[in-house]
């Protein structure tokens, strides 16, 4: 169906399996949509279903196709599919405010709750340490499976008084759950000015002060200068095994002795060539866990 004048919108939609929330988003990213939301069945938590919002002017069906099969790889790589696409042509919905209904308050680990700015802290949930979150629609819920293995692990062992590094802030999860368990500072970065927008953004909405918070835009190169001559207790990383792998002599360097690492986004055969690679560098595993075929490395340098 041709899109009349007063159809505006193509909104695609299609299952996936959860472990490929992160890579679809930044895929998305890559290919220029930030328009988008995922959902989840409370029955089926493991699947999910994306929606995105195109242009309907701009997007002819071939440029649509196209655009989908761009995506199958990513499915390939962990050997999952998608599901059927399904176009629709809609009004011009507003597409920025339109994903928000999909959601819902995120209880994590024992203490934490992942609460969407727009809404109240659920009566049962009163006890637990919120964290107040409006990613915007370029980045993801904090449902994906590293991102709770990182947000459990910063439970376990709170970052009390430690200064911490958030290397590939996102949306700033990581950082504000780090701040809210007690660490005193915390340097948050990013390559996406996106990311950067969205975490002070967050910050606000969780009342942190400036004094506890270092966002800007770059990576570990930019946090040597950012720092001076200081190093980190502690450093977040939920990035892709290559990319941390890439950056592991650099964040060697600004860490201090006996200091910790988080290290996810990884797959679980990704882990051990990983860590092979931080203990010849003088770091040692203190736990490793896994969720879905998702990996967290826990190591100290010694």
């Amino acid at each position: 169906m041709s899109p009349s004048e007063d159809l505006t919108w193509w909104r695609l939609e299609f299952s996936f399996s959860q472990e490929l929330e992160e890579s679809l988003f930044w895929k998305f990213a890559d290919l220029g949509n930030q328009r988008l939301a995922v959902k989840y069945s409370p029955e089926n938590p493991t699947d999910g279903t994306l929606m995105a919002w195109f242009p309907a002017v701009e997007w002819a069906k071939a440029d649509r196709d196209g655009f989908f099969l761009s995506l199958r790889p990513l499915a390939d790589t962990f050997q999952l599919s998608l599901g059927s696409p399904v176009w629709t042509n809609v009004q011009d919905e507003d597409w920025s405010q339109g994903w928000k209904k999909h959601w819902h308050p995120d209880p994590v680990g024992e203490k934490l709750l992942i609460l969407p700015a727009w809404l109240e802290v659920p009566e049962d949930q009163t006890e637990r340490l919120v964290v107040r979150l409006d990613p915007g629609s370029a980045f993801g819920t904090g449902s994906h499976p590293t991102t709770r293995l990182c947000l459990e692990a910063l439970e376990k062992a709170p970052p009390v008084g430690l200064q911490v590094a958030d290397v590939g802030c996102g949306s700033g999860i990581l950082t504000l759950a780090s701040l809210g368990l007690g660490a005193s500072k915390v340097y948050a970065m990013d390559t996406d000015s996106l990311a950067v927008s969205s975490t002070k953004d967050n910050a606000l909405l969780n009342s942190i002060l400036p004094s506890a918070l270092n966002v800007f835009l770059g990576s570990v190169e930019t946090l040597k200068l950012e720092m001076n001559e200081d190093r980190m207790d502690l450093v977040v990383c939920n990035i892709l095994a290559p990319v941390i792998e890439q950056l592991a002599p650099k964040i060697d360097q600004v860490m201090k002795p006996k200091s910790r690492a988080l290290f996810s986004g990884l797959l679980v055969e990704q882990a051990s060539p990983l860590l092979e690679g931080f203990v010849s560098m003088g770091w040692e595993l203190i736990t490793f866990t896994e969720k879905d075929r998702w990996a967290l490395l826990e190591i100290v340098k010694t």
